[in-house]
């Protein structure tokens, strides 16, 4: 049995609505409706298949998503912004943590390994972090931002370390990327991966104080020769030579190596001592800073909104794969009483009203199968796009329809001047009516099926929506704006 999703486990939305001059605020208003949309439509589905035995994997993996939807939702009503941090072993991932919380809680040392889990840490950025967005018109007020720490990339068993990386940057809003020393292949194909996520990305040379020759310039030229000779490889443009510039690689010294330093005692002998130098971490903090004040809450409405549409995509293939045999059936149900319908009506236009009748009934009783209700506005809205959005198939049987139909009604008319040869002439074009009826019935029938599998997520309030409308709003300033290409391809959206 599907566990039900109890609705008022998740804190309400607040009353306030969003000014239009913080659109920001929009977009993250957008993607709460939408998520609790999704989880109320769901919640009603799960309880239409309470009395269908569903196998345990595919209930599992349909309360996985319904989890990931309240997650998601969680995170938007707490106003939660997650860094995750990625890289190899022994480039210093915790370390530039550490650095960044200013007091060292996660633990470092020089074995490779010392991570071996991921682990989330809160990071309140103290008044002297903050105090150059002073003036900035996009503050981090209420936000809490997440720092999320994870075990090197290439460390043993390593398909399950690429499944948790990948799990982890699709709940991340920003994902930096730790190196230090010359760039391999390992760690190139492991930031190749990591662009799957579509996420805005930081390449962070960590150690440079042991590297003091390297430049941004030099490290975005060494990527480059990698892009390049990916791209002749596959015969494709490399996505990285785009979409991560020198402005996206941060130089810092998290835990700088200690020097030995020479110190004269007051009785004029020179001792030696360790000094650790002081770290280089503030160029980081303020790139990461910057970028959440800018653009951290349309990150977090896209992030979610991302999740919605995976998740409800999954959630509505699994449920229409649950009902198909009775929607084949209802399906067909209606095609055999349209054609009658039309077939038997002698007058023209009243034929085709009639099918449209029947076509609305049909996409009604879809809808309660599916346990999805619909009120008839909705199901005639849905109606006209499936009629504009089904080619010329359900057009040409209007036209043919209505040409039919006058000539069915003028051998109706004229049935009392010549009996038999007007009843073979209205006998032919009903059925040449009803046969176009039924094929239209059907493709309105599977449009249906279709809209409802890829979970509805096209309406107003759907995800879909949602996701194209903050794409083509972005600030072009922004990462998220070089990204949005790459979002707008994985889901199969238009060109923007």
């Amino acid at each position: 049995m599907l566990p039900l999703p109890t609705l008022t486990q998740f804190p309400p939305i607040a009353n306030s609505v969003a000014s239009p001059a913080d659109p920001q605020g929009v977009y993250v208003q957008r993607a709460r409706v939408s998520l609790r949309q999704a989880l109320n439509r769901y919640a009603a589905y799960f309880r239409a298949a309470k009395t269908r035995p569903v196998e345990a994997a595919t209930q599992a993996h349909m309360k996985a998503d319904m989890d990931q939807l309240a997650i998601a939702l969680n995170k938007l009503e707490h106003h939660i912004l997650r860094v995750a941090v990625f890289g190899l072993v022994s480039r210093g991932k915790s370390a530039v943590l550490n650095a960044l919380l200013g007091k060292k809680i996660l633990p470092t040392g020089p074995l490779n390994g010392v991570t071996q889990a991921p682990h989330a840490i809160v990071w309140a950025p103290t008044p002297k972090d903050l105090a150059f967005l002073a003036s900035s018109p996009h503050p981090l007020d209420n936000l809490q931002i997440e720092l999320i720490d994870t075990p090197g990339l290439d460390e043993i068993d390593g398909q399950g370390r690429a499944d948790m990386a990948q799990a982890i940057a699709r709940q991340a809003d920003l994902i930096l990327f730790v190196v230090s020393g010359d760039i391999t292949r390992t760690e190139y194909e492991a930031l190749c991966d990591l662009r799957q996520a579509q996420k805005p990305m930081l390449l962070v040379f960590n150690k440079v104080d042991l590297y003091p020759d390297q430049s941004r310039q030099e490290i975005y030229q060494s990527l480059q020769q990698f892009a390049a000779k990916s791209a002749a490889r596959s015969g494709r443009p490399d996505p990285l030579q785009r979409l991560l510039s020198a402005n996206e690689i941060v130089l810092v010294a998290a835990e700088p190596a200690p020097l030995q330093v020479r110190v004269e005692q007051p009785d004029g002998r020179m001792t030696y001592e360790w000094e650790s130098p002081p770290m280089q971490i503030a160029a980081l903090k303020q790139k990461i800073l910057s970028i959440l004040s800018k653009e951290g809450r349309s990150l977090m409405a896209l992030n979610a909104l991302v999740q919605v549409q995976e998740a409800e995509s999954r959630l509505a293939s699994n449920l229409v794969e649950l009902h198909n045999t009775e929607a084949e059936a209802l399906i067909w149900k209606f095609v055999r009483y349209k054609a009658i319908a039309v077939a038997l009506n002698p007058i023209a236009v009243l034929d085709l009203v009639g099918g449209a009748i029947s076509d609305l009934a049909m996409i009604r009783a879809l809808s309660e199968l599916y346990g999805l209700p619909i009120t008839r506005h909705e199901a005639s809205k849905l109606w006209k796009t499936v009629i504009l959005s089904s080619g010329s198939l359900i057009l040409t049987e209007i036209g043919s329809g209505l040409v039919l139909g006058i000539g069915k009604s003028a051998a109706a008319a004229t049935s009392g001047v010549d009996s038999s040869s007007s009843l073979a002439v209205y006998a032919g074009a009903a059925i040449a009516q009803a046969s176009l009826a039924g094929v239209g019935a059907y493709s309105v029938g599977r449009a249906v099926q279709v809209y409802l599998e890829q979970g509805c997520s096209w309406g107003p309030q759907g995800a879909n929506i949602a996701i194209q409308d903050i794409l083509k709003k972005l600030d072009t300033s922004t990462i998220t704006y070089r990204i949005r290409q790459e979002i707008t391809d994985q889901l199969g959206f238009p060109p923007i």
